[in-house]
């Protein structure tokens, strides 16, 4: 008898394991990563090249992005990124990324770079971005994942500007006509 019991319970805990929620907060997808620049990972100036930022950039968001729809994602576009200070060999790199908007299948995710000199204590904003990425199921095909539901101020107004990021995002893309991004189209009216 306490057998069955077992079983039932396990059965209604995997079941309701398999279930996605329908909203998630941008914290339940926050993701922290840190990286240490290695000599492999500069240029001839001795700075962190462009391209490793890039590499890890992709690799914290999507796991920010993996958190969000419990789903495999793949990058679909990765809005520009400015380089504002060179980050040396020896810095600790810093990576904060959170997804800001989910659409039916593709999710925004913001995310911070910060360069620290461990010696010095010396820490500086290296960038920021936003990447989006497209949710998978098991078959590759895009599936649907749970809205956000902002909970800060900041939250919200990033939650607000993703969707006039996404009609630019597809503007540029080739995906919309100008005409249609209505959300753009009321900054101006």
């Amino acid at each position: 008898m306490a057998v069955g019991i077992y079983r039932r319970l396990f059965y209604l805990t995997r079941k309701s394991m398999k279930t996605t929620a329908e909203f998630k907060n941008p914290k339940d997808s926050l993701t922290f990563m840190n990286e240490l620049v290695l000599p492999n990972d500069t240029n001839t100036l001795n700075n962190l090249m462009g391209g490793r930022m890039l590499h890890w950039m992709d690799i914290c968001a999507a796991m920010a992005a993996q958190k969000h729809s419990n789903r495999i994602v793949v990058t679909a576009a990765v809005d520009s990124v400015s380089f504002r200070e060179s980050i040396r060999l020896g810095d600790v790199v810093s990576l904060t990324a959170y997804v800001t908007r989910s659409f039916k299948s593709s999710m925004e995710v913001f995310i911070e770079v910060y360069a620290q000199n461990i010696p010095t204590g010396e820490k500086i904003k290296s960038n920021e971005a936003y990447y989006t990425f497209v949710a998978l199921n098991s078959r590759h095909r895009p599936v649907q994942v749970p809205q956000v539901q902002p909970e800060t101020e900041i939250e919200q107004e990033k939650y607000n500007g993703a969707l006039r990021r996404r009609q630019v995002r597809l503007i540029l893309a080739g995906k919309m006509k100008p005409e249609d991004a209505q959300e753009l189209k009321n900054l101006f009216l």
